[in-house]
């Protein structure tokens, strides 16, 4: 721990690195993935399980705690972390990008953005200054700029608007973050797949001197190769010093190919999501457990894994859970899903370490192929 925020990296290889970010409530190891706990929860986890799996890090959402139950409730009831008992790293986004994905109306101006609460249709405002209050009342350890974010495909000139009104709010962030020597803000790199926006806008991003540049408006429809080709176009314009977030990522293998290309941190809904609706990521590929070639299989999820959710319960049961839509199936995949992304990320920052990281990537996909062949020739 440190009593300031502060980034080491400790190893590289290829444009790849492994590091430490350090802070008061703790040390986030990277390449990271940080669990979304959106409501103050990650869904169908316990937060000692989280801890226990090898999370540094959970990520808390803005616009829903804004929403309910709160910021100045849970600033009153403790903050954050005292209130969901998570008393490591935190880091909590900016609101703007469920602002624009779900309120049920929103206008954008210079000032914010004002929307209804897809909740109960109450009225909202959100500022670059509000923000940065929210995230503060909520006690959180990094947090992030309000920016706008574009679906793409999307016409140059929206993506050039937007990026240009994510600068500004970025500057005003920082004034309004000021000067918190324990906790860390972060730029956020907009541009849509138009190169030279993003290279702009991480140039005049650096220029902010903020503590740490994430890569947004990426994953949002667009195919993997564009992600990653944004991906190597910004990083060379990013300070190697400061730590890389590729917001909203993703995959397994999107995760992988973004730690190749530099990025440090990750945060995505996917193992969560995925578990809730019967799907199990594990070093053999997805296992989609709805479906009946499970029905009669007494070998568990992953065998090799240490989670219990993993190697302790037959897929057949696993299966029969989740056809009969038990809770349990629920949080036996959520489980097992994101031991499976701790220990990918793990094995990454070894790989990374021992100079061995295209010989993990390419173990690794083998896996992920070698699972998906055997159950198509099971399933013949």
């Amino acid at each position: 721990m440190a009593d300031e925020f502060m980034f080491t990296v400790t190893g590289t290889d290829g444009a790849a690195r492994t590091g430490e970010m350090r802070m008061p409530r703790g040390v986030i190891r990277t390449p990271a993935f940080m669990p979304v706990g959106t409501s103050a929860t990650v869904k169908a986890m316990y937060p000692d399980q989280v801890k226990t799996l090898g999370a540094d890090v959970v990520l808390g959402n803005t616009y829903h705690l804004m929403l309910r139950p709160g910021a100045e409730r849970v600033a009153r009831l403790g903050g954050l972390h005292e209130f969901m008992k998570w008393p490591y790293p935190i880091l909590t986004d900016s609101g703007g990008f469920q602002v624009m994905s779900l309120a049920a109306l929103s206008k954008i101006s210079e000032s914010g953005v004002t929307f209804q609460s897809h909740i109960d249709g109450s009225t909202h405002v959100l500022t670059p200054e509000r923000s940065i209050e929210i995230q503060g009342l909520l006690g959180s350890d990094i947090q992030m700029q309000l920016d706008e974010c574009v679906k793409l495909p999307a016409p140059v000139e929206a993506i050039e608007k937007a990026m240009r009104l994510s600068l500004r709010w970025a500057e005003r962030c920082k004034a309004a973050f000021g000067d918190q020597p324990e906790r860390a803000m972060f730029g956020i790199v907009q541009g849509g797949d138009v190169p030279n926006l993003r290279v702009e806008s991480a140039r005049e991003l650096v220029g902010l001197d903020l503590q740490g540049y994430a890569i947004g408006g990426l994953a949002v429809g667009e195919p993997q190769h564009v992600m990653l080709a944004m991906i190597e176009t910004v990083e060379p314009h990013l300070p190697r010093e400061k730590p890389r977030y590729l917001m909203g990522v993703g995959t397994p293998d999107d995760i992988v190919e973004a730690v190749r290309r530099g990025v440090d941190m990750f945060d995505c809904v996917m193992p969560t999501r995925a578990g809730r609706h019967g799907m199990a990521f594990t070093r053999h590929g997805r296992m989609n457990l709805r479906n009946a070639r499970f029905a009669e299989e007494i070998e568990p999820l992953d065998a090799a894994s240490s989670c219990p959710a993993s190697k302790g319960y037959s897929r057949a049961y696993i299966h029969h859970l989740v056809r009969a839509n038990e809770i349990l199936a629920m949080m036996l995949l959520t489980w097992n899903n994101l031991a499976y992304y701790q220990e990918l990320m793990a094995g990454l920052r070894r790989a990374i370490r021992e100079s061995r990281l295209e010989d993990f990537v390419a173990e690794t996909k083998e896996g992920w192929e070698k699972g998906e062949r055997d159950r198509k020739q099971a399933a013949a």
